[in-house]
């Protein structure tokens, strides 16, 4: 129910730099669905687990448009939505080291 990742790369710099850890879990969305704002990880076909911020939701279709905070951020501008099932779960807290 809980994981721990480690950041890598700069997609949501500021706030979250490179070698800093989160604490995922999927406890939160079993009282809500994932929110414009929320910071998720999930694991996609191509570019494996990532973090991204919610933007937008797509209840009907059960997908997310997620998006970094850095301009050069690989995330829903290049790959498209993503869907409900490939979420790890929900940042609950950030561990600067």
């Amino acid at each position: 129910m809980l994981r721990l990742l480690k950041v890598t790369g700069h997609s949501l710099t500021p706030k979250y730099q490179e070698g800093d850890f989160v604490l995922i879990s999927k406890i939160p969305f079993l009282f809500h669905a994932p929110r414009p704002g929320d910071i998720v990880a999930f694991h996609h076909p191509r570019y494996g687990t990532m973090i991204k911020q919610v933007a937008q939701v797509d209840p009907q279709a059960q997908s997310l448009v997620v998006t970094g905070t850095h301009p050069d951020s690989i995330d829903s501008r290049q790959f498209g939505p993503i869907s409900r099932q490939s979420l790890l779960g929900k940042v609950i807290w950030h561990i600067h080291p």
